[in-house]
Formats: C-alpha cells, structure tokens, sequence
C-alpha cells in the first residue's frame, strides 16, 4: 500500500492537513496517531474535527479518555470519537471503560497514544506518524487496510500552499 509522506513547515500547514483528512475519512475508520509530546496530534484532530462543521470547542481527552463529536462526512451524520489514552493505566482501562463498542462501521475513531492499548485496539485503517523537524513537523500516513487506502486515494493536500 501507498505512503504518504509531508513537511508541514508550520502550524497552518498542520490545519490545512486536518482540513484535507476531514474530507477523505469514511465512517468505519480507525485512525492511530503516533508522535511524541507536542508533535502535532491533538491540533491535527482539532482542524479535522472542525472541517467537518463542527462549532464547538475541541478539547484534548486528556483526562476523559474519549470524546465523541457529532459531524457530518460526505453529506451524512456521524460521529468522530477522539481518544487520548495517554494517562491510560492499562488496556484493561480501555476494556473496562467499553471502548471497543465505538469501533464501528457508523463512528471514525482517532486514537492518540494506541501504543497504551495496542493489545485491545482494532488495528488501524490509517496510521499517522508525526515527528517535530525544527520549526515544523514531518508527518507520514500509512494506510493498512482497504479503507484507509481509499482515504488517502482521496486526500488532496499540498503542504505548502507559497
């Protein structure tokens, strides 16, 4: 399968690439994204999120684990659940907590953190790696599945508009 790979020089470039995924992503969709403190993670989610119309404030699940967001993909209702399973004690936390129920062909799941539950996590349509590369970042998309592939068949992004 394909990769993608882009400098994102700043953090408009990162919002542009939210925007973009926002209209690719398909409900069903498992998305993982790796990247250490500050490289770019919940901001990504953020422009995503808010591309899809949502109003509302967007904020880190740092401490809730999950929220979910209702918006709208492709002309139809969905939800977006934003995982952070950073502050996670174990994968049983995840299991405990019921989780696994939002994976589902109706919701897109974005998980921050998978590593703290890679054991009970559904494996990922699209795997995002977000390195910081001095003033920016560097960002790889790996699609491992059907869907995920389709998604970035769909994905119009140039990172530097000039």
């Amino acid at each position: 399968m394909e990769h993608h790979h882009y400098h994102l020089r700043d953090e408009e470039a990162t919002q542009r690439l939210g925007m973009a995924l926002a209209r690719a992503i398909a409900p069903g969709m498992t998305v993982y994204l790796h990247g250490d403190l500050g490289a770019g993670k919940t901001a990504l989610t953020r422009a995503l999120i808010h591309a899809t119309g949502y109003q509302g404030h967007v904020k880190s699940p740092t401490y809730t684990l999950a929220e979910p967001y209702a918006v709208t993909l492709h002309g139809t209702p969905a939800q977006i659940i934003h995982f952070d399973l950073y502050r996670m004690s174990s994968p049983e936390e995840f299991l405990d907590a019921g989780f696994r129920e939002d994976f589902n062909a109706a919701n897109v799941c974005i998980v921050e953190w998978p590593e703290k539950a890679e054991k009970v996590l559904p494996e990922p349509d699209l795997a995002v790696f977000l390195t910081m590369n001095h003033a920016g970042r560097d960002v790889e998309l790996k699609p491992s599945s059907a869907l995920g592939q389709l998604c970035l068949d769909r994905l119009h992004f140039a990172p530097d508009l000039g």
